[in-house]
This record gives structure tokens, sequence and C-alpha cells, in this order.
């Protein structure tokens, strides 16, 4: 009687099933990882920054630069989830992004082809695009205005930074000749430190009664948080809690490791002592640098990467200091490391080198090729878009503080209220 039973129950499973289809979700590893670098940049671009640039200007100037990277922060911020990401990562054309995501409007459950929501994605890209914005506090530190910068920021940021983020990371032209850039060394160091030569450029020197780097202890703890929150961009790109966000970590201490020791050698060599801020110094040039290959290269690639960006950045500072007043060392750490490290990635991908090589039909000078054009084309369009913006809000407001102000320092103005007033 039970086999009776059974064999009409049997014969229903045998039937053709109708096919369920499989909905993907989020993993919540992966998810979560990706909150987590993003939080990790947010402690590189707020307190990281702050500190660092509070430590290199003058001591009456040291409130005012931080808030001038809290006021840069909040306006990204905003712009970014207004237009920023879509202009960036919606489809559109290879110049630019479209329209399809203004306001965050129509994401989706997941990022495509990624285990991740596409919100979270959103977070950490923002979080990206506001340390980029962030650098550019400290190259005109002491001479910029907060009002200028509050305006200046979002329109760098559309005309700037969203082009080349696009043209690189959001399937844009760049990326389809095989230019390679994992973590933002072309679209966030080469991009701003170009940038922050341009406003150096434009702002002029300071005033020759400016006594910058008041506080190296603040200098030295400001960086000691960029080399923690800048382990979330390596991280957060691998776009997941794989071995490659091991990896990308990995090379990320070992590149900065080397390069701060490589520069605190040349500086006793060239000065007969070794600077306690030049030790960070370095590791934040060395970052710069693998930044671009960070999982891509083996762990004596990143070595090497960070031995030469160090022997190269020390080595160009003295020529930058002389003929251009970046308080923050903006271009040489991050325009010449960043464009160091572009290079050095086709060639410390290979196996041979340790890494993770190229596909079949990428060779050795395509991938230079495609790498030198990439770079040239980004640091062109940072100089000139960012000029044209700066210009553009100049024309409305003076971008740098008057005499009187700049020898008082902005934390004060002469009538006793704070400098960030937007006055």
């Amino acid at each position: 009687m039970r086999i009776a039973l059974t064999l009409p129950f049997i014969a229903l499973l045998a039937l053709p099933q109708p096919a369920l289809a499989q909905v993907a979700v989020a993993d919540s590893g992966d998810t979560a990882w990706m909150i987590v670098c993003a939080l990790l940049l947010l402690l590189a671009a707020l307190p990281g920054l702050a500190l660092r640039h509070a430590g290199q200007v003058n001591v009456r100037n040291a409130l005012a630069v931080v808030a001038q990277g809290g006021a840069v922060a909040a306006v990204v911020s905003l712009v970014w989830g207004l237009a920023g990401y879509s202009l960036t990562f919606a489809p559109g054309s290879p110049w630019l992004g479209g329209g399809a995501n203004l306001s965050l409007a129509n994401l989706g459950q997941l990022r495509d082809g990624l285990t991740v929501p596409e919100s979270a994605f959103v977070l950490f890209q923002m979080m990206l695009a506001v340390f980029a914005a962030g650098l550019l506090v400290g190259a005109v530190a002491e001479r910029a205005r907060i009002g200028w910068f509050v305006a200046f920021a979002p329109l760098w940021l559309l005309l700037v930074y969203a082009p080349i983020a696009h043209a690189v990371w959001g399937g844009g032209w760049l990326a389809a000749i095989g230019v390679m850039d994992f973590a933002g060394g072309l679209v966030i160091h080469v991009t701003a430190g170009f940038s922050g030569l341009a406003l150096a450029l434009i702002a002029g020197r300071r005033s020759a009664a400016s006594d910058p780097g008041h506080a190296p202890l603040l200098t030295i703890v400001g960086g000691g948080l960029l080399w923690v929150g800048l382990a979330g961009a390596v991280g957060g790109w691998a776009l997941g809690a794989t071995d490659d966000a091991a990896t990308a970590i990995l090379n990320h201490h070992f590149a900065a490791c080397a390069a701060a020791l490589v520069w605190a050698l040349l500086d006793r060599l060239l000065g007969a002592r070794t600077r306690a801020t030049g030790i960070l110094t370095g590791a934040l040039a060395g970052i710069a640098a693998i930044s671009a290959s960070a999982a891509l290269v083996g762990t004596g690639g990143a070595m090497m990467i960070g031995v030469m960006a160090a022997l190269v950045c020390r080595l160009c500072a003295g020529l930058v200091r002389a003929r251009v007043d970046d308080s923050a060392d903006m271009f040489v750490i991050h325009g010449i490391g960043g464009a160091l490290g572009i290079m050095a990635l086709p060639v410390f991908a290979l196996p041979l080198m340790g890494g993770v090589g190229f596909d079949t039909n990428i060779t050795l000078h395509s991938a230079l090729l495609a790498q030198a054009i990439g770079l040239v084309v980004v640091a062109l369009w940072a100089m000139v878009g960012s000029a044209i913006a700066a210009l553009i809000v100049s024309v409305v407001m003076p971008m740098r503080v008057d005499a009187q102000q700049e020898r008082d320092g902005q934390d004060a103005s002469v009538h006793g209220q704070q400098a960030w007033d937007f006055r």
C-alpha cells in the first residue's frame, strides 16, 4: 500500500518542472567591506587632511584651513549626490555619463556585475571624490578664501573630476584605449596633484611674513591617518572582501614603508639630518604611486614602486618648492608620485616581475603607450579645467584674501570675527 501511494508521487517529481529564476542578492560580507572602506576614506578626507594641512600652515591659519576642508567635503558630497555620480557612472557618451541617476534616482538593488548594492558603490565613490577635492585645500592654504573654495569645489567636481573618472572608471574613452588605474593613481592623485599645481600658480606665493609648518606633530598625525585611511581606497576597489582586497592593502603598506625609509635616508644624505615629517611625506608618495597597481603587482614590485616614488619625489621636491608655493607638497606627492605609479604599472604587472600579467591582446608596449596617453590627457585637463573653473568663480568673488588678512591670518579678521564666516 505504501509503495502504491509513493509511486505516483515519484512520478510527479520526475515530470519536467518550470525553471525558477534566481534573484541576485547582495553579499552581506562584500557590502560591509565596501561600507568600511568608505568610512576609512572619510577618515582620511576629514581628520587626516585637516590635521596634516593644519600642521603645515602658520598658526594663525590653522583653524581656517581645517574649516575649508570641512566645507569642501560638505559641498562636494551634496553635488556628488545631485549630479556627480550620474555624470561619472550612469550610461552616457565616451566623454561623460548620462542623467539616469541624477539625485541618485533609479539606483539598482545591485551594482551591475557586483555583489554589493548600488547605494554602497555610490557611498564608496563619493568618499573618493571628497578626498580628491580635499587635497586641493593644501595647495593654496593661507591664500584662498573659504567662500571662493565652496564655489570652486563643486564646479571642479563636475568639470574636471567627473569627466576624468568617467573616462577611466565609467567605461569611457580612456578605458576603451586600454588605460589602467586600479585605485586612483590617475583619477585621484594625478588629477588632484596637477589641479593643485594650477591653483598654486594662479594664487601666487604667500607673503614673506608667513611662517608655515608651525606644528610638525599635527602634520605627522594627519599623515598617519592618511596612511591608514587610504588603505580603504585600494581595499575598496577590490569591490568585495576578497583576496584582491587583502593583496591590495598589503602592497599599499609595503610601498608606503619602503618609500618612508628611502625618503628618510635621502633627507639624511641631502640635508645631513632626517626630518620627522619626511618619513610620512615619503610614505604618502609611495601610497600615491602604488594606488594605480595595488592589486596587480607582486610584493617585490610594490616595494620597488615605493622606492622609486621616494627617489623621484624627493629629488623633485627642491626644484618644485623653489618655483611653486605649494604648502602641502600636493604636486610633488600626488602629481609626481601618481604619475610615476601610472607608468610603472605595465612593467611591474608583468608575470616576470611578480604581477598578474595582461590579457593576450595586450603587450607591454601597447600598455605603456596607453598609460602615457592617459597620463598626458589627465594632467593637461586637470590643469586647464581647474584654471577655467578658478577663473569662472573669480569673476564673482576674488580667490585670494587681501594683504591685511593674509598678514593677520585667516583665523581672525580685523574685527575679531572668525575668518570662516563667509564674509
